[in-house]
């Protein structure tokens, strides 16, 4: 009985060791790159706002036209805004040096007049001092003269005074109105919402009728022929990406299709949600029509060997151990991988037998 069981334990590890997995080393090219996913934008594409809330008056383009920058776009009612900038216009004429130019034309005769009296009066004192040092009239029209020519003096200079107030309170009231105007006129023009750049109208979320204002976003607007790959890439690893390297993109509406990209843009801010950076690529071979939104997957190529010592990646335990058919644990030393394969740079050859480690 002793000498069956044995025999069955015999044969079922050795039925065991021959159901384990087992590989070689193969030599084949391989190449090193992180994947990514994410989404296709419009180069320059931005959410369209107004920046003054309003109905919406008319709506000039329709989504797919193609617009210019500063093409007027969407119309808000601005009748109430109008009326505003008439306002301002005459209050800016009404307040402006042209109109106002009698009011500085007789400050200014008065400030001559009273010049001309204490020029006089300034001429008449020094004549009656002259005749009081000979001797002649009396101290008292000396003293009249003096005093005369004294309040000659203050009235000009007061008349000067007022004449300088007058100019600069006229000039500082002409351009306060023409900023409310001009400010009225800047107010006047966020009612009619233009085009930013030269692109296309991808969409419009809003209908004529309807209220907008500076939180809500009328549409978007993109660049017609130029994309933009946005890319999340994990935080383990963003320090391989550089600029410049290349990209190879998959997209679900070219179904077996490969286009070529390359690394424009690293963003250095993580994400704190999802501990990923945003990185962005430009096609150097692109398809012929895009839009924006289109989801991608892409590899992002680090490094590249046309010819390596390669084992696949489940064989290897934490990182660098392999084990042997005869049950021999190996340190290796591994080099470049792939989703699936991995490099051995030194520890084994390619004509040692492996096992596949149950994981």
């Amino acid at each position: 009985m002793k000498c069956l069981s044995f025999l069955f334990l015999a044969v079922f590890l050795f039925s065991c060791q021959s159901k384990q997995e087992k590989i070689r080393p193969y030599e084949s090219p391989v190449t090193e790159s992180v994947y990514a996913s994410g989404t296709i934008k419009s180069k320059n594409q931005y959410q369209v706002f107004s920046a003054v809330s309003g109905v919406i008056k008319d709506i000039l383009v329709k989504e797919g036209d193609t617009v210019v920058k500063d093409q007027i776009i969407v119309v808000l009612d601005h009748k109430a805004q109008k009326l505003n900038t008439e306002n301002a216009a005459l209050n800016a004429q009404f307040s402006s040096l042209n109109a106002n130019k009698e009011k500085l034309n007789e400050a200014q005769l008065q400030k001559d007049l009273l010049k001309n009296k204490l020029q006089n009066d300034s001429l008449l004192y020094e004549r009656q001092k002259d005749l009081w040092n000979q001797r002649v009239g009396s101290k008292v029209e000396l003293e009249q003269r003096q005093l005369a020519f004294q309040n000659a003096k203050v009235n000009y200079f007061a008349a000067k005074v007022k004449y300088d107030d007058l100019k600069k309170q006229l000039e500082l009231n002409a351009a306060i109105t023409e900023r409310i105007l001009a400010l009225s006129d800047k107010t006047e023009s966020d009612y009619s919402i233009k085009s930013e750049l030269n692109g296309i109208m991808y969409a419009l979320f809003k209908k004529k009728g309807e209220i907008v204002g500076p939180q809500t976003p009328i549409g978007i607007i993109g660049e017609a022929n130029h994309f933009i790959l946005e890319m999340q890439i994990d935080e383990y690893d963003i320090l391989k990406i550089a600029k410049g390297q290349q990209v190879f993109v998959t997209l679900d509406s070219y179904k077996n299709k490969v286009f070529k990209a390359q690394v424009t843009k690293i963003n250095p801010l993580m994400n704190d949600r999802n501990k990923t950076f945003l990185v962005e690529a430009e096609f150097t071979e692109p398809p012929q029509v895009l839009y924006p939104n289109i989801s991608f997957e892409a590899s992002i190529l680090l490094k590249t060997k046309s010819k390596a010592l390669l084992i696949p990646r489940k064989c290897v335990l934490n990182d660098s151990l392999v084990i042997k058919t005869n049950g021999d644990t190996v340190k290796i030393e591994t080099g470049l991988k792939d989703y699936q394969n991995i490099e051995v740079i030194s520890g084994i050859s390619k004509t040692d037998e492996l096992r596949i480690p149950n994981k």
